[in-house]
């Protein structure tokens, strides 16, 4: 059985395609994370049966989105202006930020309804096997936000694992330092996750019983 699923596979990769445009478009859609080359194949296929306003329309929008997509200067949530939805929100309490590992943590959070303060999103985690340190990370801009002295607390909100630790130990050890309350997520979130496959309500309670993040220091 495993025998004939690697000669499917092997047969995959080398299949002889009818079109070299076919070819072209199953090799850029299988560059997409989590998409191989018999997904892709079937991808693409889908789109040549449809209409070519439809598929013009699917081009459209992506072309768009990496033309004209913007970072919001103050907390890097994707935005279609300079500042996003969320920080330009007079109803938010910008006295919390909520400090998170990419844009679909906040779009997590913000499912739960449980949550009215800001964010911050880092683009990542300190990862020393991958290359990725401090630096190449939206750190230092979260530090400049602290130091601006209207930030009460900062909610650590990373992913429960090596990395995401070492991340969220490398800030609460230099916010430490200034006069703002550093909490963390309760542990309703499992360890090993991150946020996005938490359902809401255990996310959201998370989030209301968060605790100050030197008691997890002693677990």
């Amino acid at each position: 059985m495993r025998l004939q699923l690697a000669y499917r596979i092997i047969a995959m990769h080398h299949i002889q395609f009818p079109s070299k445009l076919l070819e072209a478009a199953v090799s850029e859609f299988s560059q997409l994370p989590g998409i191989g080359r018999k997904t892709a194949l079937r991808l693409v296929l889908h789109l040549l049966r449809q209409d070519k306003s439809k598929v013009e329309s699917f081009s459209y929008a992506i072309s768009e989105l990496k033309a004209h997509v913007k970072f919001c200067k103050k907390c890097h949530n994707i935005s279609d202006n300079d500042q996003c939805n969320i920080c330009s929100n007079p109803k938010r309490n910008d006295e919390i930020i909520c400090v998170v590992e990419n844009i679909r943590d906040v779009m997590s959070i913000e499912q739960t309804s449980q949550f009215n303060g800001l964010y911050h999103v880092l683009g990542g985690v300190i990862s020393p096997m991958e290359g990725i340190g401090p630096a190449d990370l939206e750190i230092d801009s979260l530090f400049k936000r602290a130091e601006e002295g209207s930030i009460r607390e900062v909610i650590i909100a990373l992913p429960t694992t090596m990395e995401g630790d070492t991340t969220s130990f490398y800030i609460y050890r230099n916010l430490n330092e200034r006069e703002v309350l550093v909490t963390t997520l309760s542990r309703g979130v499992s360890v090993g996750d991150t946020l996005e496959y938490n359902d809401d309500l255990t996310l959201g309670r998370s989030i209301l019983h968060r605790l100050p993040f030197s008691q997890t220091l002693n677990s």
